[in-house]
């Protein structure tokens, strides 16, 4: 049976500030998590596209330098970001403010150059967006506040 003195005992344990500091430690892991969890499937998509490239190649479709180079160059990104996700889960503030810009400025620059250039086939330019989604959801958890908070700025 819980009495008022019991109930005020837990209240009590609960807000000590080493509890709050115990959520706030896993509240980053699970960001981490979730954005390692997204990252990853930046790259499974983007070996997709390659995989893709290199099959219509060997088959004697029409693959241009471009998609080659994209293709090749988004699944680089995205080993060095999935690299500074885990340097920045591990406490390393230079990967975590990498990972801040890399999460905004990837799906920006996928979706502005294969939609401006106008030579792309449309497979090409939709693969490229699936690619840019896991990323554009990263930057939320990245730049959101307990990401944030876990990082503060040493000022």
């Amino acid at each position: 049976m819980d009495t008022a003195d019991h109930t005020a005992a837990e209240t009590a344990q609960f807000d000590h500030p080493h509890t709050h500091r115990i959520h706030r430690i896993h509240r980053t892991h699970r960001a981490f998590g979730r954005t390692k969890t997204l990252v990853a499937a930046y790259g499974a998509l983007s070996a997709a596209v390659l995989v893709t490239v290199v099959v219509l190649a060997v088959t004697g479709h029409t693959v241009t330098s471009f998609m080659w180079g994209r293709s090749a160059g988004v699944l680089a990104s995205a080993a060095v970001t999935y690299w500074l996700t885990a340097r920045a889960a591990r406490g390393a503030r230079w990967a975590y403010l990498r990972v801040r810009v890399i999460s905004v400025a990837v799906p920006i620059a996928i979706i502005a150059i294969d939609t401006t250039l106008g030579a792309l086939p449309p497979w090409f330019v939709a693969t490229q967006a699936a690619c840019a989604l896991p990323m554009a959801a990263a930057a939320f958890i990245v730049n959101g506040p307990t990401l944030r908070t876990a990082f503060p700025n040493p000022r």
